[in-house]
């Protein structure tokens, strides 16, 4: 009967993982990846005995390959749902082993395994590291491995792209897979090529096609001319993008934009800057200035190699510059053609830092468009057109405006036909003086005696009207004939400029932030305040005249090494060599060195205040080959020498790479303090603000209530004086008394001399009936009647004409009258009081 399995269930997981049977081991794998897929978030527990890179490690190059393949289908699980942290903690320790251990290996679950767990490090962080761990394997010495690595950076850029991923890296290391012996290498390389070609198209090809046969070259081209016009697509997206893309999806329907369309790479942005002073042959400026015409070319053919780059280190070319301008004034058209396409390739590799050169050379140019030969022209054109490219149209207006004025017909005519084109390819619309200096100027040679001048120009109007728009061409098309305006008109339905109606308004002042980069360009390194610098590579001595620039430099032995080189030297001393060894005999010195350069001020050992050369050379990014002297070490000795000064060399990298992320990161530290004061300082202008508006609500709130409780004051006092009123009204008024009988029976007893009584009672009548209507008029004029005039005519009727001035019954009508007066009074000046309270305090208006 078999012996029965011990079981190792009671172990610890990570116990089993690494334990020497390997079903055991592969039963733990399984287990881990059942678990990974079963966890609710990145933070559960079962992660934290796993975030051991070592382990990992162990997993990955498993002896078994049946457990090797169970294993990195855990890692992937681990990957996929452990998140970031659980991808920073492993990449180190794995990345390199699965390209070793699973992309070489014969199992396709396991290569398969293996390629995805890459993809998803690059997936949940960024793609850099990645490429730093795959890198190294380009040059194993196992073209398998070579191959395998090559496919893995294939399906990288195949599913996140070029413009997600830095290309530099991997476009440097073409040229090397290109010239590999083993034939899968060249095909895994040539797939690469063309895949990054669908993302960069031609900006690729001066960073190695110059290095490839013809042969590669023509095989390239083939494949490039089948996806010319293929629009690649991102496949997979990092999870800062995801996270982004998220964030816009739940954004409002109404602010959708619209769909983005493809940047083209331009390969400036993918190229080193390449130092063309350094690389100057030594006779350069002696054979430019030589009698001969064909050692004038011959320089110039030197040059043009060294210039023709996509990007040109920026340095002091004033003097270079100042060459290629006289050469334009050379009696050799050849010259002329060679010079100008000089300019138009440092115009192109400078870029910006071309435009103060600029004045230096457009003159020239444009005094030399007078040159009929077409070769000649069009190298001159081309070099234009590279000057505009790093300008722009108030740049250039200055020189165009004068040279539309010169005598030569030729050269009017080529500068207009620059204008046309500059027109057509600027981006931004001209302000409206350049736009009157142009119409103006371009105007004049309407009526010009040659006929190519005046079809250019009125092109030239036609293409500015079609930037400008018709309604604003208007003023300057005044004056001119039909035949000219049809022609305008024709030229402005078919051009086809780039620059909007409406120039653009100038960005703000951006506040301080983070220096956005691609990825994989690291920031320049600065200098901290009295830390010595990193040790360079000796400079050559200044360009301070043509004849010391012809001298080569040379160095006598290897860098300094150490720090112990970095010394302050007083100024004007020359260089100090390398600490060389106690057996290595002096080398010779050179012809430059027997000379040492005039002291500067201010200089110590030959460099600035700023520890920078003041020659403003730059080392260029592949040092020259160094050979020394043979001085009777042994094999031994000097490859231990060697692998000293490769250390060394690699040292130094790594100090200046620390530098430069330290001064990265305290510049990010230092703008994250600034964002945060400005967040700072506008919570408290919120605070305050509410605070304010806080303190103005509660004013009112009281300046109402005590709006209220006067308008109730008012209306009781109101109240009262209606009361006082109506009290008056009923104290004066006795009650009525009817006299339409005695009336009736005595129509002209008021104006007899009648008896006494008679008389009294009709007197007695007539004032009951005034007071009545007294009472009567008061009510009425309450409610806004004035029966005044009404009541007067009746008791001037009543009234008894022939009665005596001491009768009884005038006085009782006297006192009557009186205080109907009295009431009228009372009740008038109550009303006005009411009147004026209510003015007083707002109340009634509409």
């Amino acid at each position: 009967m078999a012996e029965e399995e011990p079981d190792f269930s009671h172990l610890p997981i990570t116990e089993r993982a690494v334990h020497k049977i390997w079903k055991v081991r592969k039963a733990a794998y399984e287990e881990a990846a059942a678990a990974f897929a079963k966890t609710p978030d990145e933070s559960d527990p079962c992660f934290y005995p796993w975030m051991d890179g070592g382990l990992w490690k162990k997993v990955v190059t498993d002896s078994n390959v049946a457990a090797q393949q169970d294993g990195i289908a855990a890692l992937c699980a681990f990957l996929k749902y452990g998140g970031d942290n659980a991808c920073t903690r492993t990449r180190a320790h794995t990345v390199g082993p699965l390209v070793e251990k699973g992309l070489s290996s014969t199992r396709a679950a396991t290569k398969a395994s293996s390629l995805e767990a890459i993809l998803l490090y690059v997936e949940n962080d960024t793609p850099g590291p990645v490429i730093d761990e795959l890198l190294p394997f380009l040059s194993h010495k196992t073209p398998k491995l070579v191959a395998a690595t090559t496919q893995a950076l294939f399906q990288i850029y195949s599913a996140f792209g070029a413009r997600t991923v830095d290309p530099k890296p991997v476009l440097k290391a073409l040229p090397k897979l290109f010239g590999h012996a083993d034939k899968a290498v060249r095909a895994e390389t040539t797939a690469l090529c063309v895949e990054l070609y669908k993302w960069l198209k031609d900006a690729i090809k001066p960073m190695f096609f110059n290095d490839l046969k013809p042969v590669q070259q023509k095989e390239l081209e083939d494949a490039f001319e089948k996806i010319k016009g293929e629009i690649p697509k991102q496949e997979r997206y990092l999870k800062s993008q995801q996270a982004a893309m998220a964030a816009a999806a739940a954004a409002p329907a109404g602010d959708e934009e619209a769909e983005e369309e493809p940047v083209e790479v331009d390969a400036y942005d993918l190229s080193e800057p390449v130092n063309v002073l350094s690389k100057l042959p030594p006779e350069f400026f002696t054979n430019m200035g030589s009698s001969k015409w064909k050692e004038r070319k011959e320089a110039l053919d030197a040059l043009l190699p060294l210039v023709n780059v996509p990007r040109i280190k920026d340095d002091a070319y004033n003097e270079l510059i100042a060459v290629l301008a006289k050469s334009m004034k050379d009696a050799n058209i050849a010259v002329v053609t060679v010079a100008a396409n000089c300019i138009e390739a440092m115009a192109k590799g400078l870029r910006q830092a071309f435009l103060k050169h600029k004045g230096t050379v457009l003159s020239p140019v444009l005094e030399r468009l007078k040159e009929k030969k077409q070769s000649v022209a069009e190298a001159l054109a081309s070099a234009l057109d590279a000057i505009f490219s790093v300008t722009s149209i108030t740049d250039c207006l200055e020189e165009i405006n004068e040279y539309l004025k010169h005598k030569n017909p030729q050269v009017k005519f080529e500068t207009l036909r620059w204008l046309i084109r500059c027109l057509r390819e600027t981006k931004v619309c001209p302000s409206k003086t350049e736009q009157k200096i142009i119409a103006e100027a371009v105007s004049k040679l309407l009526g010009d005696t040659s006929e190519p001048v005046r079809s250019s120009a009125a092109e030239a109007l036609g293409t500015l009207m079609k930037i400008i728009g018709e309604r604003a061409m208007n003023p300057y098309m005044e004056g001119l004939d039909d035949i000219r305006k049809t022609k305008i008109k024709e030229f402005f339905e078919t051009a086809v400029v780039k620059a909007k109606e409406k120039p653009p308004a100038p960005p703000p002042a951006p506040k301080a932030a983070p220096p956005k980069k691609a990825h994989g360009k690291k920031p320049p390194a600065k200098a901290a305040s009295g830390a010595p610098p990193p040790p360079k590579k000796e400079d050559p001595p200044p360009p301070s005249a043509a004849p010391a620039r012809a001298q080569p430099t040379k160095l006598a032995g290897p860098k300094a090494a150490g720090p112990g080189a970095l010394k302050l030297k007083k100024p004007g001393a020359p260089t100090a060599a390398a600490p060389a060894s106690p057996k290595r005999a002096p080398a010779p010195p050179s012809p430059v060195e027997d000379e040492p350069p005039a002291p500067s001020k201010l200089t110590f050992g030959g460099r600035g205040l700023t520890s920078r050369p003041l020659s403003a050379v730059q080392t260029p990014p592949q040092p020259p080959m160094i050979k020394y002297v043979d001085n009777g070490l042994s094999a031994a000795e000097k490859a231990e020498l060697e692998v000293l000064r490769n250390e060394k060399e690699q040292w130094l990298r790594t100090m200046n790479e620390s530098q430069a992320e330290r001064n990265r990161l305290l510049q990010q530290v230092n703008d994250l303090q600034n964002q945060n004061a400005e967040l700072i300082e506008a919570s408290t202008r919120d605070n305050l603000a509410i605070r304010a508006k806080d303190a103005q609500l509660v004013r009112a709130r009281t300046d109402t209530e005590q709006a209220e409780a006067q308008n109730q004051k008012l209306q009781r006092e109101i109240e009262r004086l209606k009361r006082e009123l109506a009290r008056s009204v009923r104290a004066a008024s006795p009650s009525p008394v009817d006299v339409t009988e005695q009336l009736y029976q005595n129509p002209m007893s008021g104006f007899g001399a009648g008896s006494s009584l008679g008389q009294r009672d009709s007197s007695m009548g007539r004032a009951s009936k005034r007071l009545s209507y007294a009472s009567a008029f008061s009510e009425e004029k309450e409610n806004g009647y004035d029966r005044q005039k009404m009541v007067s005519p009746t008791f001037s009727t009543m009234s008894g004409g022939g009665e005596g001035r001491n009768s009884p019954s005038r006085g009782v009508q006297a006192d009557n009258a009186e205080s109907w007066k009295r009431a009228a009074e009372v009740t008038n000046a109550l009303k006005a009081r009411i009147e004026q309270m209510k003015r007083q305090n707002g109340i009634g208006r509409s």
